[in-house]
């Protein structure tokens, strides 16, 4: 009697990698039914916390209260970068679909700092990436593919209130190390 065996969790993921592989990013941000956005290239919010902290119950700037937590997909293409912002929650990166992107952190302590999101863990880059809260940052798409799909989940959730639009000229005066590369960010 012969015996056949099926590895159905290996088969499932490759159907799943050649299914996802086979789309665009038009198609993608269609089903994910994405926006244009200010700051994130496409965007649709996924999740508002119900949950309320009350006012009073964090520390400035958030005394007048926050949704306990929020989340968003955002996808990034050359013509629709990162632009360079920061909020002021803690926002943590998760990356799901198409190119890695290289995303430069300008750090309230004066430091600046680049990491790629993106799937190749072997060659350092991070599947995850937290980004501080008050952090000016912003990133581009590098790869083959050039659209990269990812999420932020942040917390306390995010308000208007808490984004602010990077002076870009500024901050490369601040951070002079990065100039340059703050104004490449900007093009994509």
């Amino acid at each position: 009697m012969r015996y056949w065996t099926f590895d159905v969790r290996r088969s499932t993921f490759d159907v799943q990698t050649r299914m996802t592989n086979d789309l665009n990013a038009e198609e993608v941000r269609a089903l994910l039914k994405l926006e244009p956005h200010a700051t994130c290239g496409f965007v649709r919010v996924t999740f508002i916390s119900n949950q309320r902290i009350a006012p009073g119950g964090l520390p400035a700037p958030f005394l007048d209260g926050r949704p306990a937590g929020s989340a968003l997909y955002f996808m990034v293409t050359p013509d629709a970068p990162v632009r360079l912002h920061r909020i002021r929650n803690d926002q943590l990166y998760h990356r799901y679909l198409g190119d890695p992107i290289e995303v430069l952190m300008l750090h309230e302590n004066g430091t600046s700092e680049r990491v790629v999101v993106g799937p190749d863990l072997q060659a350092g880059q991070c599947v995850q990436l937290l980004i501080p809260g008050n952090t000016f940052h912003t990133a581009r798409v590098i790869g083959r593919r050039r659209w990269f799909l990812g999420a932020s989940t942040e917390w306390p959730g995010v308000e208007k209130v808490d984004v602010e639009i990077g002076d870009v000229e500024a901050l490369a005066a601040k951070y002079p190390g990065v100039a340059d590369d703050l104004r490449a960010f900007q093009r994509g």
